[in-house]
């Protein structure tokens, strides 16, 4: 029997409320740095390396063009790199829609999939949907072909045309009314 090779996943964090921490001095939820390694260690991801790129922690609000430039650049590394199975990067959902647009008319064609996802609450809170997001964008990135592509909930979906979807709480094609 042929032993598998393991995937290699990309992880960029960019910030946004998927990793906001509280702060007891001040009451406010915060991007001050990243904490994937305190959300991977809540996960179980057999056959799967994952290579962390701590770029910056931003709201998504405050994002700049410079920023987004940033990201594409990162990405691009990540994309080209020799072995790599995909890309998942972790984003503010404000505007997670505007960062996947610039990916997919930058990059296309992608070699490899390139999973943006993020959270409407924070990895810190109950009831959050980070790690289920988390996880199913570096699920999605090993098994999805190339292309960017927003994920959560549930749904792997294609650039172009995400949007946010503020009153369902979700993502969801531009064309799904």
């Amino acid at each position: 029997m042929m032993a598998l090779m393991p995937r290699r996943v990309t992880i960029i964090t960019t910030g946004g409320t998927i990793e906001k921490t509280y702060d007891e001095r001040t009451g406010e939820l915060e991007n001050r740095r990243s904490i994937i390694g305190r959300m991977l260690r809540r996960v179980r991801l057999s056959e799967c390396e994952v290579e962390i790129v701590e770029l910056m922690s931003k709201d998504s609000l405050l994002m700049t063009e410079e920023d987004r430039g940033r990201i594409l650049g990162a990405v691009e590394r990540a994309n080209t790199e020799q072995g790599a199975s995909g890309v998942v990067v972790l984003h503010g959902t404000d505007t997670l829609s505007e960062t996947g647009e610039l990916l997919h008319e930058r990059l296309s064609p992608a070699r490899v999939p390139i999973a943006l996802t993020g959270a409407f609450r924070p990895f810190e809170m109950r009831l959050s949907d980070a790690l289920q997001n988390l996880t199913e964008a570096i699920f999605a990135a090993g098994v999805l072909g190339p292309g960017v592509y927003c994920v959560m909930h549930g749904r792997a979906l294609t650039f172009p045309g995400v949007v946010k979807d503020r009153d369902a709480g979700t993502f969801r094609m531009r064309d799904e009314g």
